[in-house]
């Protein structure tokens, strides 16, 4: 856990050598648990309904759709870029289409300031669209919007607000895990 909130206008981006750095664990004899619990640690918040964000370069449309499906299936909405909007469309996913930030408003940024978002995935291909989503990660981390830069973070994610949903979170001491 990084504690960006602190730095004014850094990129809460990870780089690699950053991705490995961090201060929680979650334990659980199931994986999507102990996600939710690491995420807890970490004071993130993960949403239990609400709205989903996603925009994701064409390489990741593919490999987002299952954690899209799980988060449509337990009821969330979803919103999405043109392009990605398209293709959750194509495969059966119902999506309402938002603009990015320099398409014009009402866009992305507004509904996450506006609470309008609750979950945000994204992903982007080269340094213009890092530069120009720059704007949305810092809404997300300002207004506490839990945001997922990797597809195993995303389906992690949604695997574990799913598990939370089914009400299964239990606390017990570390000693249970290695009897």
């Amino acid at each position: 856990m990084l504690p960006f909130a602190r730095f004014p206008g850094v990129d809460t981006l990870l780089g690699p050598e950053m991705r490995s750095t961090g201060e929680v664990i979650g334990l659980d004899g199931d994986f999507a648990l102990a996600f939710a619990k690491s995420q807890l640690g970490a004071n993130v918040e993960l949403p239990r309904s609400g709205t989903v964000f996603v925009s994701v370069r064409d390489g990741d449309k593919a490999r987002v759709l299952p954690a899209i499906r799980i988060l449509d299936e337990i009821g969330f909405k979803v919103l999405a870029t043109g392009g990605t909007q398209r293709f959750l469309s194509e495969n059966g996913i119902e999506s309402v289409k938002i603009n990015k930030v320099l398409e014009g408003r009402p866009h992305i940024e507004d509904a996450i300031r506006n609470r309008q978002v609750q979950l945000v995935i994204n992903t982007t291909d080269g340094s213009k669209a890092i530069s120009d989503s720059k704007s949305l990660r810092r809404a997300a981390l300002m207004q506490k919007v839990p945001y997922y830069t990797t597809m195993s973070g995303a389906l992690a994610a949604a695997e574990a607000i799913r598990a939370l949903k089914a009400g299964n979170l239990e606390v017990r001491p570390l000693q249970a895990y290695f009897a």
